[in-house]
């Protein structure tokens, strides 16, 4: 049985420095770019890329089931027993130990497991949305595993999941699951106008134009959660596209939340909710005068889309 490091046990929003953690979080982002483009290859292309995402789970991140040819199956990442578990509908299954262990590795690793159990896939090798990108067969470089910060990194993930499905609950129009994507390493939630937007000038570091403009066809207000980089620490996020005149000056909530000049979005610094008294209300007033302000400022027909249950006893 995996028993969780005691002196996080009664903490719910964890510790997690970047200086503390950036060589496990550099490996386990390109760890999961690897087990994200076998979902893209296979699945069924969804809008907005919407096929190519992960998902939280009460032990890790998984695909959810990905269809191959008459046969299904899922990888997840348990960071509680700290494996990669393979599973298919014809009663396989495969672990791979997450340990120290070279990008390059692992990716030998999964794919020869995938061969194991009959699922030939074959993937780009180079990763998305990093600087200095190394083909994954050849990363050699990032091997690190720390089992602590590992666990940290999924315990966040449960409790930035578990708002953002209550706040993504809140919408009656087009609104995308609660999803992580291994590019950008964050998880987000993004709603919609129902209307077209105009053409995304492109221009994302490590993203092609055209894979842009396909995620950003429709005006959008996404939020979520981002683990930072660099000098950036982790916060919470919104953004809003096209941006709607007046978009940076609206006035948001709570006090720490502000306009990054540099980031182009709404932030709300990760330690801030750490320290707040009701993290959960400050994280949702967050999302809310977010959506708010690109509602509002770009005119979405909120009457129809926001979503006003009436409660029964």
């Amino acid at each position: 049985m995996a028993v969780l490091t005691s002196n996080l046990d009664s903490e719910v929003w964890v510790p997690l420095l970047i200086a503390d953690w950036q060589d496990t979080n550099e490996t386990l982002h390109l760890w999961t770019q690897i087990i994200g483009k076998i979902r893209l290859v296979l699945a069924p292309k969804v809008n907005h890329w919407w096929h190519s995402t992960l998902y939280v789970t009460p032990r890790g991140l998984t695909t959810s089931t990905i269809p191959y040819k008459t046969r299904t199956f899922q990888i997840t990442f348990d960071f509680l027993n700290h494996q990669l578990v393979i599973e298919t509908n014809d009663g396989m299954t495969k672990t791979i130990a997450l340990m120290p262990r070279s990008v390059a590795d692992f990716y030998q690793a999964v794919m020869s497991t995938l061969l194991d159990v009959g699922i030939d896939v074959h993937i780009w090798t180079m990763p998305q949305e990093v600087s200095d990108p190394i083909p994954f067969e050849q990363d050699t470089q990032h091997a690190a595993y720390d089992r602590d910060y590992a666990q940290r990194f999924w315990r966040i993930l449960v409790q930035c999941d578990r708002l953002l499905t209550i706040f993504r609950a809140r919408y009656a129009g087009k609104c995308s699951p609660v999803h992580f994507f291994w590019g950008s390493f964050d998880l987000a939630v993004t709603r919609f106008s129902g209307r077209p937007a105009p053409q995304h000038p492109g221009g994302v570091p490590g993203m092609a134009d055209w894979v842009t403009r396909e995620a950003y066809s429709h005006e959008v207000s996404s939020c979520g959660f981002w683990f930072g980089k660099g000098s950036i620490e982790a916060l919470f996020y919104a953004y809003a596209y096209p941006a709607p005149e007046g978009f940076p000056d609206y006035p948001v909530q709570p006090q720490e939340a502000f306009f990054s000049q540099e980031m182009q979005e709404f932030v709300l610094p990760y330690q801030a909710v750490r320290q707040a008294s009701d993290p959960d209300a400050m994280v949702l007033d967050f999302l809310q005068s977010t959506y708010e302000a690109a509602a509002n400022l770009g005119n979405w027909e909120r009457a129809a889309l926001d979503y006003n249950p009436v409660m029964k006893s």
